[in-house]
């Protein structure tokens, strides 16, 4: 038995053995272990809407089960994202000017209208003429990994590839691009869970810090003809053009976020899985022609987002359980793609999967990802090319994950390419 079986046999004990009442998958340490998996697993068992006590977040519900997941989704009416009444994350943000005014944490019909301001950025005609450049800078950062030595994949790879994305999008100046990465981080960091994190008062003032340079990039561009970036889309469009200054910045952390952190860590978790599963990689050699559904079972593997947070605006019964109005809603999209009544053998990774896009990933419903195409688009690029030129790639250890029950992803993982 390998350690990580080890790790994961005496996690499943523990997950069984404790009173029911007692399960609490919002452990950050589940997930820095990569264990919730089995009180996720006892729990679309046992009592897939479940009530737990978290120490730091408070009483909340956990849907575990893909079809109750997809009740709450797609019923904005009942389960509201409002950031007046909580947002999309668990964590109640303490200081009002900390929660995040984005139109993904706002009802109809203001989160429609903000939403359709910059949907055009991923339209098709968008992306098959950003196709090009995409395959271009990713060819040229594949060419510029080391041979036969050890490097982080997150970093040279993963973190690369979507922040150069970024920039282009918000056509952000290249040799400050980086900054991205660091706003992304910092937005989705909580000292709750994480030691090394900002403190509250430190990640509202780096926010304003972003917010600063991209007012001067609106104010450059508001009095310039529309372009085709995401600062011109918002600075012209009128549902958006007198956004105040919360809103703006809520909204430029969802864009930031939604292109850095999920694309990103399905690049790297996607690596992983490949890498834990020999047989895979092999079909993967064997038959290119499998990388589009295979993206879309990565996505489905990795969940990048584990969960999306709602607030119930009436009581509502829900598979039996009745949720009263105020209540904490929380859909554990990770439990959801793991959920064997919606999805045949979920537990293996299984890169020609029938409808692989049938997964919980994007999530649904009119908060649905917006970039989904585009994700789907830079992935598929980045295993074509891998294909092309790298018939291995070692992954040397256990990566690192953040301490995080939101964004489910990796800060390190070490790897090396055979000369």
């Amino acid at each position: 038995m390998t350690i990580n079986q080890a790790v994961q046999a005496a996690a499943r004990e523990r997950a069984y053995a404790m009173p029911l009442a007692d399960v609490d998958p919002c452990n950050v340490d589940y997930f820095e272990d990569d264990t919730v998996g089995h009180y996720f697993e006892r729990l679309r068992r046992e009592d897939p809407v479940h009530m737990a006590v978290h120490p730091l977040h408070g009483p909340y519900w956990s849907i575990t089960r893909y079809q109750d997941i997809m009740s709450v989704d797609t019923n904005h009416q009942v389960f509201s994202s409002d950031w007046s009444l909580g947002g999309i994350t668990i964590t109640d943000e303490k200081m009002e000017e900390a929660r995040l005014q984005m139109f993904i944490a706002m009802d109809p019909p203001k989160h429609d209208v903000q939403r359709k301001a910059v949907t055009g950025i991923v339209a098709p005609s968008n992306l098959a003429n950003m196709e090009a450049l995409i395959r271009e800078r990713t060819i040229k950062v594949l060419e510029s990994l080391p041979r036969g030595e050890a490097f982080d994949w997150v970093d040279k790879v993963s973190i690369e590839l979507t922040t150069l994305m970024l920039a282009t999008l918000f056509d952000f100046p290249l040799e400050d691009r980086r900054l991205l990465t660091h706003w992304s981080n910092v937005a989705t960091s909580s000292k709750l869970v994480d030691p090394d994190a900002p403190t509250p008062e430190e990640r509202l003032a780096e926010l304003h810090k972003m917010l600063a340079y991209f007012t001067r990039l609106w104010n450059e561009r508001v009095n310039a003809e529309p372009g085709h970036d995401l600062v011109s889309m918002l600075a012209h469009n009128p549902a958006t053009r007198n956004m105040g200054p919360a809103e703006y910045m809520g909204n430029l952390v969802l864009l930031i976020v939604g292109g850095n952190d999920t694309t990103r860590n399905s690049m790297t978790g996607g690596l992983l899985a490949m890498s834990q599963n020999p047989g895979e990689w092999q079909k993967f050699r064997d038959k290119p022609e499998l990388i589009p559904n295979m993206v879309s079972e990565i996505i489905r593997w990795q969940t990048p987002l584990a969960h999306m947070r709602r607030t119930a605006t009436q009581d509502t019964e829900l598979n039996g359980k009745t949720i009263k109005k105020g209540d904490k809603v929380v859909m554990w999209y990770l439990s959801g793609n793991r959920d064997d009544s919606a999805i045949a053998n979920p537990e293996q990774f299984l890169i020609d999967r029938p409808q692989a896009r049938q997964h919980l990933s994007f999530g649904f419903g009119i908060h649905r990802c917006v970039g989904n195409r585009l994700a789907e688009m830079q992935l598929r690029i980045l295993w074509e090319e891998i294909h092309k030129r790298f018939p291995v790639i070692e992954v040397l250890a256990p990566p690192k994950r953040v301490r995080s029950t939101f964004v489910r992803g990796y800060s390190e993982m070490q790897v090396r390419i055979p000369v």
